[in-house]
C-alpha cells in the first residue's frame, strides 16, 4: 500500500509535466484507436459476409452486365440452393453529396438468403406486393429522416429518369456488425422498366448472388458455375462473397497501409515522449534513490517505482483516450454519413488501446529503472550534495 501511495505522491510531484504527459497519452491513444476503427470499417462487409454465399459477376468488370437466363443454368448447377439477382442502381437522391448503396433485388429470393436483414412481418408483406415499393437501412433512414410511406425519389445516373419509390420497411441488422445503410427495390420493376424504354438493356443484371447448400463446397461450385459460361459472350467470375468485398477493399490497399502505419508510428513518438519524462524524473531523483539504498531497500524497489510511475501515467492517460474514443468514433461515423455504412469500436481495437498504453509505460520506464538500479551510493548522495 505505501508503495502505491510513494508512487502516486511522485507522479504528482509535478503536477504540469505530468499533466502534460497524459494529455499526450491521450491524444495518441485516441487517434490510435480511431485510425484502427477506420480499418476495422473498411473491412467491415468482408468481415460481415457469409461464407455460404457466392457472387457470380461478370469476369471481364462489374460494369458489364450478364443475361437473366444465367439464373436458371445457375440454379442446375449440383451444390447451388438457390439464385438472387443484384443490381446496382447508382442514383441520387437530391444532390451528389447524399450518397449510399442502392441495388435492385429480386426481393423474395435475396431476403431469403439475408435473414440479418430483419424486417418485421407487416413490412416485409407490404415490400413484396407493392412494385414500387423499397425498404432502407435503420442508419439510412435516421440519417435523411424517412419514415413508413415516404415517397423517396432518386435520379438516374445508369439508368435515366427519375424513378420514385415507397418506402415500405425499414430493416434492422441481426448484430451490430449488419449493414444499416442500404437502399433496396424491386428488379423486376426496374428490368420492366427498362424494357420499354431500352429494349436492349433488358433482362441483364449485375451479379447473381447464389446460396450454397454446403459452404465447404465453394471452391468446386464457384467452379462449376464459370465453366457452364466458359467461352459463351459473357463468361463468369463466381467467388465468395467474402472475397467480393475484399476485391473492393483491394483497390484501396494503399491508403489503408498509410493508415495502419500512421496508427503504429503515433504509439512509437508517444512512447519516446514518455520515455524522454520518465528519464528525467530518474535523474532529478538519483540522490533520492541513493537514499533509499543506504536505508536497506535494494535495487528491485527502486526499479518498482520507477516503473509504477510509468505505468500510472500511461495507464490514466489510455483510460482517458479509450473513453474519448467512443464520442469521436460517433462524431466522425455522422460526419461521414453513409461512406462507412458500419463504424463501431470494436473489442478488439479496446484491447490494443490498452496493450497500447502498458507497452508505452513499460518501454518508458525501461532505460530509466534500469540507470536508477545500477546507481551507487555514493554517486546518489554527491549528486545532493
Amino acid at each position: 500500500m505505501y508503495v502505491a501511495l510513494l508512487v502516486l505522491k511522485n507522479a504528482l510531484r509535478h503536477k504540469l509535466r505530468t499533466i502534460l504527459t497524459v494529455v499526450g497519452i491521450v491524444v495518441a491513444i485516441t487517434a490510435f484507436g480511431l485510425l484502427r476503427t477506420i480499418v476495422d470499417a473498411w473491412y467491415a462487409g468482408a468481415n460481415a459476409s457469409s461464407s455460404a454465399r457466392l457472387v457470380t459477376r461478370n469476369a471481364v468488370s462489374l460494369v458489364f452486365s450478364m443475361p437473366l437466363t444465367y439464373a436458371q443454368k445457375i440454379r442446375q448447377v449440383p451444390g447451388v440452393a438457390s439464385v438472387a439477382l443484384a443490381n446496382w442502381f447508382g442514383g441520387v437522391y437530391i444532390s451528389e453529396r447524399n450518397f449510399f448503396p442502392q441495388f435492385a433485388i429480386s426481393a423474395p429470393s435475396y431476403l431469403e438468403m439475408y435473414p440479418e436483414y430483419m424486417l418485421s412481418p407487416e413490412e416485409r408483406k407490404a415490400f413484396l406486393t407493392d412494385r414500387t415499393g423499397a425498404i432502407a437501412g435503420r442508419k439510412l433512414a435516421e440519417l435523411y429522416g424517412w419514415k413508413i410511406g415516404d415517397q423517396i425519389p432518386l435520379r438516374g445516373t445508369i439508368f435515366p429518369g427519375t424513378w420514385t419509390f415507397t418506402l415500405r420497411g425499414i430493416y434492422d441488422g441481426a448484430d451490430k456488425g449488419t449493414d444499416q445503410s442500404t437502399f433496396f427495390f424491386h428488379w423486376d420493376y426496374l428490368n420492366e422498366t427498362i424494357k420499354k424504354q431500352f429494349p436492349r438493356r433488358g433482362d441483364q443484371t449485375g451479379v447473381f448472388v447464389v446460396q450454397l447448400k454446403d459452404p465447404q463446397q465453394a471452391a468446386e461450385v464457384s467452379e462449376a458455375i464459370d465453366a457452364t459460361f466458359k467461352n459463351s459472350l459473357a463468361e463468369t467470375l463466381t467467388e465468395t462473397e467474402k472475397a467480393f468485398q475484399l476485391g473492393f477493399v483491394a483497390m484501396t490497399e494503399a491508403i489503408l497501409l498509410a493508415i495502419q502505419a500512421v496508427s503504429f508510428v503515433v504509439i512509437v513518438i508517444i512512447m519516446a515522449v514518455m520515455a524522454n519524462t520518465m528519464a528525467m524524473t530518474a535523474r532529478e531523483r538519483y540522490g533520492e534513490y541513493a537514499t533509499l539504498k543506504a536505508l536497506g531497500f535494494g535495487n528491485g524497489f527502486v526499479a518498482l517505482m520507477i516503473f509504477g510511475e510509468s505505468l500510472a501515467i500511461a495507464l490514466v492517460g489510455g483510460a482517458a483516450g479509450i473513453a474519448l474514443t467512443f464520442p469521436l468514433a460517433r462524431g466522425f461515423a455522422d460526419a461521414m454519413g453513409s461512406l462507412f455504412p458500419i463504424f463501431f469500436v470494436s473489442e478488439d481495437t479496446l484491447l490494443m488501446q490498452f496493450a497500447a498504453a502498458i507497452l508505452i509505460g513499460v518501454v518508458a520506464a525501461c532505460i530509466p529503472a534500469w540507470k536508477a538500479a545500477r546507481v551507487r551510493i555514493v554517486d546518489g548522495l554527491r549528486a545532493v550534495a
